[in-house]
């Protein structure tokens, strides 16, 4: 696995390992190779198929409810992330053969996606305890300095 680099957090996260094939789908690269990451979007998807297929704008219905960017989610965002979980494998999509409305693709979880949540299940839970340990110390030694 790859070191997960989130240039945007700052922190060094050495301790942290992205899950296998992940680089690909969650960061482009720039100019130099580095990978760039693209933010919760892929882990965002992920989370949401494993609660059963869906069309796109279902899951950027979601993500805006779950508050994962903060901001408006970019719609291109999602359908560039759902193309690229397709293309590793973690996703399938078909035409949806509902007779109503306009045609929509249905996206669903392969076992490889579910995999791949695992994994990031397990990156999420580290950076859990990496924050609750700076939480705890900054607490701690902040707060006692200010006293």
């Amino acid at each position: 696995m790859d070191v997960a680099e989130d240039p945007n957090d700052g922190l060094n996260e050495s301790a942290v390992e992205a899950p296998a094939g992940s680089a690909d789908v969650a960061s482009d690269r720039d100019a130099r190779g580095t990978p760039v990451h693209r933010g919760w979007a892929p882990v965002g998807v992920l989370v949401l198929l494993a609660g059963g297929g869906t069309h796109g704008y279902s899951i950027i219905a979601q993500l805006e409810e779950m508050g994962i960017t903060g901001t408006n989610v970019d719609v291109g965002q999602v359908y560039r992330t759902l193309r690229d979980l397709e293309d590793a494998g973690h996703v399938t999509s078909r035409w949806s053969d509902d007779p109503t409305g306009p045609r929509r693709r249905e996206y669903s979880l392969t076992p490889s996606g579910y995999d791949e949540l695992d994994q990031w299940a397990a990156v999420m839970k580290e950076r859990t305890r990496l924050i609750a340990e700076f939480d705890g110390r900054y607490l701690e030694w902040v707060t006692a300095v200010r006293r």
